[in-house]
């Protein structure tokens, strides 16, 4: 490996599936991208794409995530796949996405086998996600020895909040001995469309007041202040926060002891809340186009979902830029946020309140691209950004180990 840190793999790992991308840090380009599905369950699907490839998905075998890096490697090797690389020995650094790093981890740390050891203890907090990870670290540890390892943690910009913002209204000692506190999430979302943010307006970013808007199938809404974050709708897990596409949000927690008094079980609650919540309790679909395309009907279900989720956003919105005092800009970001029209159309309707206006023509050719959608005369401006998670933790990857 050379000294000389230029690609930069990206590695996305879960408990059966695998998503990667390759940069090239010189221009910060995506040479390659791909994702293994179903490891370790059989009848697993390949699919890897380049520039000037056509996208391909195609069987394969994939016992566990060393097979299934091998397979990224390989293709990102293999000349007639679209390959860029000439060997494996072309991959200067792995990136690795953490969901959650707790209150140790406040930036990206390079992985060694302490480092793995506190990953791995911080699995209850995240235990869909962390072991998942963990697998693949493994995984590529095997097909990459020598290459450097970095982890980089969706928790880690929120770090910055204090006590008023992540502490809960209960005994310290729940904070003490086990961990019980807000510590958000999409972190690596936030702090990519922060940064370009401050770009775009011209500012310094340690004097940037923004309310950024991570807006998908999952979503949370985070309070900027000075560059960094100050409080943030989603908790200790990512069930808490702004009505999502199956997931609750907020409620009051006595529901889950009164519906557990009729007979639902721990399980039967966490699946209502995390599973069958959202727009899709409400409107049938957690998929926006499909709610959106039913309240053009008329169907009156999907209007209720439609403005129960943008009343969950105004709330947050609304809080925090009280809570900030002066708001640079309302950033929107994520699927819904960068694509639906329509929802950020009855979004900023709501927000009208805060001085906040639209510009309808804008904000309906809006589709992945970077724009301001608010009127001239809008007290804040509302940007479209589109994000970058990956190409956020190869940058993390590549200034860590730059230093």
């Amino acid at each position: 490996m050379s000294d000389v840190i230029r690609n930069v793999l990206v590695v996305n790992a879960g408990s059966s599936s695998l998503k990667f991308m390759l940069f090239d840090m010189a221009s910060e380009q995506m040479l390659a991208k791909g994702q293994v599905e179903r490891i370790g369950i059989g009848n697993a699907l390949f699919t890897f794409s380049t520039e000037g490839f056509a996208e391909k998905q195609s069987p394969c075998e994939a016992p566990d995530h060393a097979a299934a890096i091998r397979l990224a490697c390989d293709a990102l090797t293999d000349p007639a796949k679209g390959g860029c690389l000439k060997s494996f020995a072309d991959i200067d650094a792995v990136g690795h996405r953490i969901v959650h790093g707790g209150e140790k981890y406040s930036q990206p740390v390079k992985l060694d086998e302490h480092a793995l050891t506190e990953i791995e203890k911080l699995s209850p907090l995240a235990p869909l996600h962390n072991p998942g990870a963990l697998q693949g670290i493994r995984g590529c540890e095997q097909v990459l020895p020598g290459v450097p390892h970095v982890a980089v943690f969706d928790t880690a910009f929120h770090q910055t909040m204090p006590e008023e913002s992540y502490l809960y209204a209960l005994p310290r000692e729940l904070h003490d001995k086990l961990g019980v506190r807000k510590y958000g999430f999409h972190g690596t979302s936030h702090r990519f469309v922060t940064e370009r943010a401050a770009e775009v307006l011209g500012k310094p970013l340690d004097q940037v007041n923004l309310v950024t808007c991570h807006l998908g199938n999952g979503s949370s809404i985070t309070a900027v202040k000075g560059g960094k974050c100050f409080d943030t709708s989603m908790g200790m897990t990512p069930l808490a926060g702004v009505v999502m596409g199956t997931r609750s949000g907020d409620v009051d927690p006595a529901i889950a002891f009164y519906l557990m008094k009729n007979g639902y079980s721990a399980e039967d609650v966490d699946t209502l809340f995390n599973k069958q919540g959202g727009v899709c309790a409400l409107g049938g679909s957690s998929d926006m186009r499909d709610i959106c395309a039913a309240c053009e009907k008329g169907d009156h279900n999907a209007q209720v979902a439609l403005a129960r989720l943008v009343h969950s956003y105004a709330m947050y919105v609304g809080g925090y830029v009280a809570l900030l005092g002066h708001t640079d800009a309302i950033i929107l970001t994520g699927g819904i946020g960068e694509n639906s029209w329509e929802t950020r159309q009855a979004f900023l309707k709501v927000l009208s309140g805060l001085g906040v206006t639209l510009d309808a023509e804008t904000n309906r050719h809006v589709r992945g691209v970077e724009a301001t959608i608010s009127g001239k005369d809008s007290a804040i401006p509302v940007i479209v950004i589109p994000t970058n998670e990956e190409l956020m933790i190869a940058r993390e990857t590549f200034t860590l180990l730059s230093k």
